[in-house]
Formats: C-alpha cells, structure tokens, sequence
C-alpha cells in the first residue's frame, strides 16, 4: 500500500516546512490528489488520519481534494499560531 508511504512522506514534509518545534501546532493538512495519480483516497485518508493522530501532529485534520490529471501535491498546511485573533 504506497498510500501509507505518501502519508509518511507528507508528514515528513509538514515537519520539515514548519520545523520541529511548531508541528504541535499544525492543524490541518491540505492534499490534491489528481483522479489519474493512481492513489486510492480513501486508503490515503485513513493512512493521514493515522499518521496525524500520533505525536507529534496529535489532532492535525487532513483534507485531501481531489483535482483532474496526475496531480500529488501537499497544498497547504494550517498552523495554530496562538494569536487569538487570527
């Protein structure tokens, strides 16, 4: 199942863009997935929903958005800064 090496991957990926120190605070992770990318969503999402409820993601919510072609990207990451009025 390589939808769990993806997953692994994006983790990877969010810790290193946002650095070690911050990933507590990630609170969603957003995907595109192409129709033509050859990955079973469902088996991705649980996969991601696996992979972000361990430390050090504990609670990050994946959002994965499916798009034409062969798309595979991370999208975006939201990240809980503290600041009340964001």
């Amino acid at each position: 199942m390589h939808e769990m090496s993806i997953a692994l991957e994006v983790c990877r990926m969010a810790e290193q863009h946002v650095g070690a120190d911050q990933v507590p605070h990630v609170v969603e992770v957003g995907l595109e997935v192409g129709h033509e990318a050859n990955v079973e969503i469902h088996a991705l999402q649980f996969c991601l929903e696996a992979a972000l409820q361990t430390p050090p993601f504990t609670g990050a919510l994946p959002v994965i958005t499916q798009r034409p072609g062969d798309v595979l990207r991370l999208a975006y990451l939201e990240v809980d800064d503290g600041d009340p009025n964001h």
